[in-house]
């Protein structure tokens, strides 16, 4: 089996961190490959970074597909963009970590914490715990300040932030769990959990395990009417090649 990993902004060093969580979480008959853009936004941290992101999960989903395909793709970005346009363009599992940390998380607790980057993305992150039916089960949305590409150096005090941040959804907000709402937070679980005390659920670890559930029960997207592939394609443009990690 072979998923793919959409890292719709330009870090490199996040892709190959998000690789890495997906593999310590994949059973060994699954191959992981993580994309990223090779231009475009270097972090999704607005609503302009997010149109881009959304083409670009779209363009590395396509040249995917020019290469043969995978059994299923993960959207691998916090606002979950372009996920409905991904599901457009094939039958397989298609899956964002928002979307999978979210579910997760209210099966392992009554209640749940999202705890994420800039305060500028909890609007969206609000916006999603509508569209999955979530809004009960969560009982904070908790912003800890840190730019998103600040998670790329795994010796940045971020930790301890975020870790601040968690314990006190779970003190003050009675959270069970908490969902980490950014990617390159990925690395971070068993470090927050074990110094908070309560379950912890990255997105790219819980898309992952669904995609590959989805698969082996043969349950792939559906073709009837939305998710249809699109009726009428934009004229192909000429984008830069993607970057992989595998």
């Amino acid at each position: 089996m072979r998923i793919t990993l959409v890292n719709p902004n330009t870090s490199r060093a996040m892709t190959a961190k998000i690789a890495d969580a997906a593999r310590e979480v994949a059973g060994p008959d699954v191959e992981i490959v993580a994309v990223c853009p090779a231009e475009g936004a270097a972090a999704i941290e607005s609503h302009v970074d997010e149109v881009a992101a959304a083409l670009a999960v779209v363009e590395l989903i396509e040249a995917d597909l020019r290469a043969g395909g995978s059994d299923g793709y993960v959207v691998a970005c916090f606002g979950d963009p372009g996920l409905d346009a991904a599901r457009e363009l094939v039958d397989v599992p298609v899956v964002g970590i928002a979307e999978a940390a979210m579910h997760v998380a209210a099966l392992a607790g009554r209640s749940f914490a999202v705890v994420t980057t800039l305060s500028r993305t909890l609007g969206r992150a609000d916006d999603l715990l509508a569209r999955y039916g979530m809004r009960r089960a969560c009982v904070a949305l908790e912003a800890t300040g840190i730019p998103v590409l600040e998670l790329e150096d795994t010796a940045s005090p971020a930790v301890d932030t975020i870790v601040e941040v968690s314990a006190r959804a779970v003190a003050t907000a009675r959270a069970d769990v908490i969902v980490l709402g950014c990617a390159g937070m990925a690395d971070l679980c068993a470090t927050v959990s074990r110094r908070v005390g309560v379950p912890v659920v990255d997105g790219v670890a819980a898309a992952v395990g669904l995609v590959a559930a989805m698969s082996r029960m043969g349950v792939g997207t559906s073709t009837r009417d939305e998710y249809a592939p699109p009726p009428r394609r934009p004229a192909p443009g000429v984008a830069a090649p993607p970057v992989s990690t595998s």
